[in-house]
């Protein structure tokens, strides 16, 4: 008996059921010693008939009170289910956990931070259950893929639960409830994923699926396909582990009906979800779906399925060469610029003479110089390359029009130089080719063309012209719904939107960006929620909000520091550098620059800017004098480029203590600029050139406008300065408030007004409030609970720091 050792039992206890059943609730009643006592019964595991009967005898005596904590009512003892009936046990239906609290409990579990995608995935694994959570946090950090990585929890690679004992027996214990049909279309649902409903109801019973979805096992989404699909994911997940390969193979046959369907006409998921299941069934993939599975893979940044896939196809398949390019572009995803270009170099020349198909010799040509353009010895061939493809293309194809391939593999190599330049910052020079290139009326290509405007929206967005940028994105926006044949142009527009927005000061709306994805935009940015995160950390630092920054960016870096991708790992450690010196952490800013120092690597020129800029204003913020004359430096460099938004964007940074010189370059920077954040730069400039508090408060609200709360605190310090070296006490006494409002978020100001007046404290804030509310102050002593002579002073030091004389004075200052 689970409930009474036999070493705490009396002789008289042990002689016949009733005895035991005694014995139990005395030495109960004997420990509680008169006081309640509840016993908690956790329905995860399967429990016996006995031990549901002295649970039962325990309750109907009155010696203890239980709560049963169960999944559902069919998951308590059989015994239980006429006490419910009976209202002898009542009911408490628990709301399943949210994402945000999903969040919060593993916070509570684990004590660190812990990433977005390891929320994201046990949630959606656990469907939001407390005790499925706990068995699965439980399984990971026992299978060492649930890991710590510098102060954050993340996951070292997908979540496998073969194996999982806990979860194994949840499962395990439902599933023998389960009627051998329902069985059988859990079976088929774990290894598919999810099936078309009008499919599934023509292998199964019909009834039998509608009581599933009745039951909360099967969920059906409103799309016109009708997709099903198992609510809670980890029941899929279980029984997956337990089928033989016999019996995988078998229920794939059933579904199919011995044919595999076209790739043409599946989505990336549908294609993913069944070459997944043909993977685990060791069943072979036609070679022209092993490339179309590879391809989805790379489109959802699964670089290591995109591997697995096209290397199923041998050299004699006629995909086997756009396979190579997949291969390639899943290396560069996974940061291995040298693998990627060895995949693409096994591909010799007589086999690339020997392509009939101009446009797959196009996209192998620009599959190359992307990868030759992340290689510092290639680089510098890739016009050589992309040369000899013209010369090729146009003599096998002269006079070719669109649509005829030759035309478009044409197309194609004029978009590979497009982002070869655009990779090493020629943006200014090749505006005027990309705006003929995007020019619908001149270009019935649609690839070609909206490629072209993706390129030329940021160019603009770097040389100045951000509105032209912010016109041409929403106008593109409304086409990439006509376009969405097009692979991975969404991808590539959200990335360049980000970019578009960020750089004029949109940082508001880069956050929207990133926001909810539907069920038909997977992952409207690559490289899943460490990208989600990193780009959200770099907006809000680019706000000068470092503190809200800090948790999306450790998160991302630690993720990325497991499964580096591309050059984010080097954008995480400049921005959260950034992040700890805004809020004062001089410490933790130095060991993530020094973390960037000792991580290599190559990206196009915008986001190399980018890096460095992160890295430079920290520096900054460090008061490294170094790291002011690079940014000017800098600046001069991309002035004399024509990137003026990148030069007007450092010049800001580097000008917190700047000379008249260096501010009359910044004021001839922002008149090659549009827009509000340019508005800005020449407001600041202005105004610390002539000492004119008026204009610095005219830029501050400006910036406030956009939210970019460093820069308004830079604003109204020297507003402060300024407005009382001329006796200008409105001004003063405007500015002063500003930057107290402005605390909240910025906890280390760029400048410190000269004066030496201290922001108000938490304290002499609220009572400011309340005194300009019209309050007394023995008013205000009673709301506080303090003295009134406490108040008193409180009130004289809100007086001097703001420069009132009056509670009127107060009123719209705090």
């Amino acid at each position: 008996m689970p409930f009474l050792p036999a070493g705490q039992a009396s002789a008289g206890y042990m002689g016949s059921p009733t005895a035991i059943l005694r014995g139990i609730t005395s030495l109960i009643r004997s420990d509680a010693a008169g006081r309640p006592c509840i016993i908690t019964l956790d329905t995860a595991g399967s429990i016996d008939d006995m031990s549901a009967g002295v649970l039962l005898n325990v309750l109907l005596t009155g010696t203890a009170k239980i709560i049963a904590v169960a999944p559902g009512i069919s998951d308590l003892p059989a015994d239980f289910h006429w006490l419910l009936t009976d209202h002898r046990l009542t009911e408490v239906r628990l709301s399943n956990l949210n994402e945000l609290q999903t969040r919060q409990v593993l916070l509570s579990l684990l004590g660190h931070r812990v990433s977005a995608s390891l929320v994201n995935t046990y949630h959606r694994m656990v469907g939001g259950n407390p005790l499925l959570l706990k068995a699965l946090v439980t399984e990971q950090q026992l299978s060492g893929n649930l890991v710590l990585s510098d102060s954050v929890w993340t996951l070292r690679d997908k979540v496998v639960l073969d194996g999982a004992a806990s979860l194994d027996d949840i499962v395990r214990s439902r599933w023998s409830r389960e009627t051998p049909e329902t069985r059988e279309v859990i079976e088929m649902l774990s290894c598919a994923r999810r099936v078309e409903l009008s499919r599934l109801t023509s292998i199964y019973s019909a009834d039998v699926v509608a009581d599933m979805e009745d039951g909360g096992l099967l969920g059906i989404d409103d799309s016109d396909h009708r997709w099903v699909s198992l609510r809670e994911k980890y029941i899929g997940d279980v029984v997956r582990t337990w089928l033989s390969i016999a019996r995988r193979r078998e229920l794939r046959s059933v579904l199919l009906g011995g044919q595999e369907p076209d790739p043409v006409g599946m989505t990336v998921e549908e294609l993913m979800a069944f070459a997944a299941w043909t993977h685990e069934c060791e069943a072979e993939l036609s070679p022209a779906f092993a490339l179309a599975a590879a391809e989805a893979a790379v489109q959802l940044f699964d670089p290591k399925f995109a591997l697995t896939y096209a290397d199923m196809l041998k050299r004699t398949d006629p995909q086997w060469v756009p396979a190579q390019r997949q291969k390639a572009a899943a290396y560069l995803q996974l940061d291995m610029p040298v693998q990627a270009l060895s995949a693409l170099d096994e591909i010799t020349r007589p086999e690339i003479d020997a392509l009939d198909d101009a446009e797959e010799y196009a996209h192998l040509v620009a599959a190359k110089a992307r990868v030759m353009m992340r290689l510092p010895n290639q680089a510098g061939k890739v016009p050589a390359l992309l040369a000899e493809a013209r010369e090729r293309l146009a003599s096998a194809g002269r006079g070719a029009s669109w649509p005829e391939p030759g035309a478009a593999a044409l197309n194609r190599v004029a978009l590979a130089e497009f982002e070869y330049r655009a990779f090493a910052g020629d943006y200014a020079a090749l505006i005027p080719a990309l705006e003929s290139a995007a020019d619908p009326a001149s270009n019935p290509d649609t690839e070609y063309r909206m490629n072209a405007a993706i390129i030329l929206m940021t160019a603009l967005a770097l040389t100045g012209r951000e509105m032209d940028a912010l016109s041409l994105m929403r106008q593109l926006g409304g086409q990439i719904s006509d376009a969405s044949h097009v692979v991975g142009l969404r991808e590539r527009y959200n990335r360049e939107a980000y970019l578009v927005l960020l750089m004029a000061g949109q940082w508001r709306r880069c956050i929207d960006l990133l926001g909810t994805h539907n069920a038909e935009e997977p992952s409207r940015l690559p490289f899943g929620s460490a990208a989600a995160e990193l780009a959200a950390g770099i907006a809000y630092v680019y706000s000068g909000r470092g503190a809200a920054a800090l948790d999306p960016l450790m998160s991302a870096a630690a993720q990325l520091e497991l499964q580096p991708v591309q050059t984010a790992l080097r954008f995480a450690y400049s921005a959260t550098a950034l992040a700890h010196a805004q809020i004062g952490n001089v410490v933790q800013a130095r060991k993530y620059l020094a973390k960037l120092q000792r991580v290599s690597g190559t990206s196009g020129f915008a986001t190399d800017s980018l890096i460095d800029f992160c890295a430079l204003v920290a520096g900054r913020w460090l008061n490294d004098p170094d790291a002011v004359s690079k940014l000017k430096q800098s600046a001069r460099r991309n002035m004399d480029a024509g990137r003026y938004t990148i030069a007007g964007v450092e010049l800001l940074a580097a000008t917190v203590n700047g000379s008249d010189a260096d501010f009359r370059l910044l004021e001839e920077i922002a008149d090659h600029r549009q827009g509000p954040l340019a508005e800005v730069s020449r407001l600041i400039a202005l105004g610390s050139r002539t000492r004119d508090a008026k204009v610095l408060l005219a830029g501050g609200e400006l910036a406030a406008t956009l939210e970019l709360d460093a820069v308004e605190a830079r604003c109204m310090a020297l507003a402060v300065d300024f407005a009382r070296q001329d006796g200008d006490s409105m001004s003063a006494r405007t500015a002063q408030a500003r930057l107290d409002i402005l605390a909240a978020t910025v906890t280390n100001l760029p400048i410190v007004p000269s004066s030496g007046s201290p922001l108000l404290t938490s304290r002499e804030r609220q009572i400011a409030r309340l005194a300009g509310r019209g309050a007394s102050n023995r008013d205000i002593a009673l709301e506080m609970g303090v003295s009134v002579r406490t108040v008193e002073g409180h009130l004289y030091q809100v007086f001097t720091k703001l420069g009132v004389t009056s509670r009127g004075d107060l009123t719209g200052l705090v």
